[in-house]
């Protein structure tokens, strides 16, 4: 049942007896000729069905006990199942096809034309998919924070796969696939309103409780919505020492904390009952409506923000019909950033080391990892993640012992299969830019190399002789110049964290060698690079000085879905920017990429609306088309405030940036 107001969601309190067959998903993770994957989360534990359909013809079908190798439960009335349906014959390519899910015993299913009925476009029985034999069309984005006083940034998505359902849209308007570039939560960015939904959706469902060690005495998770800083005094219970105490305190008043340096870290989630909480919640409407977000635990001084964030989730909620739509109907593909743990994660060798020798701080980093893999990274790539190491996971969760939910952290924590390859033409190579990180050579303090020079010797191996690539940088790799020399001053005076000072070009080995890959003569032609992140988003064209003609480099950033920079500050850094670091100013030869060219192209949409602007604020979400070569031919944002798309143009001049 779709909420629309404060109101409605008060007053819509029901008990769990009646909760929804499927709670959240369906969501179209992986396709291929030779694989489906769907990842959904019921409310009971059953048999499921799948099965994929050519018109009405069933191509292909699967059945799955209630326990199948895709199955982990979370909670009594939670269980997640991520489908894997493998045909005996390869599935069509570019051509029109769908799937249905089946819940419950052979004979008495449940189909998603009775779970989800407002779940397909245009009366459809089945939500529909295509896969495409060649990426010639994609959409992607990052950062959504669900209290941004805005639309949801997917909602584009929504009326895009909307209008390739029209009679007349050709089927190149169907994208090949969404990628999701990172902060597709905000672990530590939470709103009061949030915080209180997901705490009785934790209750609601029974997800898992666990012993926490660090917060005033020992205590089950459970025990903290009754804590007297639980809403808007988190920042209380984290650690904290007197060793950050840096400018952020000046500038922004926040608390002393060496790990959680987020500001907005008051309502930061703990466990993993909130962690599992959240994705439930943003990535579907069905458990809004059994929520009341009365303000009956809020302290006084915070009555005012309470009401101000409750209005921005509830524009949020309203959305989430079409958002679930959206993520049904596309191949959806995600890879994670700090917010989806925590701000700064693993910045510097001076935060890993405090993070991760405190017992706490490691613990609740562990949980939002065990978020991810289940609720996204195991989506991206089942086989990177072995049976045994997902029932560790499910035995974790089936025990309130610290010491094996510890172990299962530590687990992931080691591991290196986080960043990932699609078999596609071109190919699809996401990067990890957080779990590998170069740790600086300086200082414990200076920010660590997004990637370290053993990732970065296997990226090279994976581009040798290909053609074209799509390559994911959550990071920008070519970014605002600008900006980065900003964040190198902080860096320089030991402010690192103050600022996010972390970007491709901060680290001198790890530049280097991300530069060396592109001039490369046995790497790719045409370099697509999607990245987010930074929260507006704009595009480059890249050449090397010595030979424009090859490779062709194309830095496309999309940012945020939900979330944007602050607009006038963003004005000057883009004024700022251009002057400074023009086509020939003197000040490009201390650059770390004075050997390439740079030229930004401009947003526009209205004649003369963008004309000095290079950097584009607003939510919304990037689209790039591609020919046959891997050359995209389209790149624009679909903002969710404007009628028509805004394009990124090639400008007129070649500024060397």
């Amino acid at each position: 049942m779709k909420t629309s107001s404060a109101e409605s969601i008060g007053s819509c309190h029901a008990g769990s007896d009646s909760l929804p067959t499927i709670v959240a998903g369906p969501i179209l993770r992986h396709v291929s000729a030779e694989k489906i994957v769907v990842w959904l989360v019921t409310s009971s534990e059953q048999a499921i069905k799948l099965q994929c359909f050519q018109s009405d013809q069933c191509l292909a079908k699967a059945e799955f006990s209630s326990e199948h190798e895709g199955y982990v439960k979370l909670g009594t009335r939670a269980h997640l199942h991520l489908l894997q349906l493998s045909p005996d014959t390869p599935l069509p390519q570019d051509e029109w096809l769908s799937y249905d899910i089946g819940v419950g015993e052979s004979g008495n299913e449940q189909w998603l034309s009775q779970t989800i009925p407002d779940l397909c476009y245009n009366d459809q029985k089945r939500p529909d998919f295509m896969i495409k034999s060649r990426i010639d069309h994609v959409l992607h984005g990052s950062c959504r924070k669900p209290h941004h006083d805005d639309r949801d940034g997917l909602l584009a998505v929504d009326e895009a796969l909307a209008a390739a359902r029209q009679p007349s849209a050709k089927r190149s308007e169907q994208p090949a696939l969404l990628m999701m570039s990172g902060d597709q939560i905000y672990a530590d960015d939470v709103a009061g309103p949030m915080l209180s939904g997901i705490q009785q959706v934790v209750d609601l469902l029974g997800l898992c409780e666990e012993k926490i060690e660090g917060i005033d005495i020992n205590i089950c998770s459970g025990d903290l919505p009754n804590h007297q800083h639980n809403l808007y005094g988190r920042n209380k219970l984290l650690p904290n020492t007197e060793a950050n105490n840096t400018l952020r305190e000046t500038f922004f008043m926040g608390s002393k904390k060496p790990v959680f340096t987020s500001v907005n870290s008051d309502n930061h989630l703990i466990s993993l009952g909130e962690i599992l909480g959240m994705y439930l919640l943003v990535w579907s409407p069905a458990l809004w409506q059994y929520l009341s977000l009365e303000q009956t635990k809020v302290p006084a001084k915070h009555i005012e923000r309470y009401n101000a964030e409750l209005e921005s989730i509830n524009n949020f909620v309203d959305g989430l019909a079409g958002v679930r739509r959206a993520l049904a109907h596309v191949p959806v593909y995600m890879i994670f950033d700090d917010h989806d743990v925590t701000d700064d994660w693993n910045l510097n060798r001076l935060w890993e080391v405090t993070a991760y020798n405190n017992p706490f701080s490691k613990r609740i980093i562990g949980n939002a990892l065990i978020g991810y893999l289940l609720c996204q990274g195991w989506g991206n790539a089942p086989q990177n993640f072995s049976p045994d190491l997902i029932g560790q996971v499910r035995e974790a969760l089936d025990d309130d012992s610290p010491e094996h939910q510890d172990a299962v952290i530590a687990q992931l924590m080691a591991l290196r299969k986080w960043h990932y390859i699609v078999d596609t033409t071109p190919k699809l190579v996401v990067l990890d830019t957080r779990t590998q990180r170069w740790w600086s050579e300086q200082s414990q303090e200076a920010p660590s190399g997004l990637m370290d020079e053993e990732a970065l010797a296997e990226l090279q191996e994976v581009l040798l002789d290909e053609e074209s690539v799509i390559l994911v940088s959550p990071a920008p790799i070519f970014g605002v110049k600008l900006i980065e020399v900003v964040q190198r001053i902080f860096t320089w005076f030991g402010h690192a964290l103050t600022v996010d000072a972390e970007n491709w070009m901060g680290h001198r080995q790890a530049a280097h060698k991300i530069l060396d890959i592109f001039k490369n003569p046995r790497t790719p032609h045409h370099f697509v690079i999607l990245s987010g992140d930074v929260h507006y988003s704009f595009t480059y064209d890249v050449r090397l000085r010595r030979n424009k003609e090859d490779p062709l480099i194309w830095q496309i950033t999309s940012s945020g879905v939900m979330s944007t920079f602050p607009p006038r500050l963003l004005r000057v850094f883009d004024r700022l920017n251009r002057f400074l670091f023009a086509g020939y100013s003197p000040l490009n030869w201390l650059t770390r990429r004075r050997a390439m060219y740079i030229r930004p192209r401009r947003p526009i949409y209205e004649e003369g609306r963008y004309r000095h602007q290079r950097l584009l604020n607003g939510n919304g979400i990037g689209r790039v088309r591609l020919d046959e070569s891997g050359k995209p031919t389209v790149i624009e944002s679909l903002q969710v405030n404007n009628k028509q798309p805004v394009a990124f143009e090639e400008g007129y001049h070649l500024d060397w940036l």
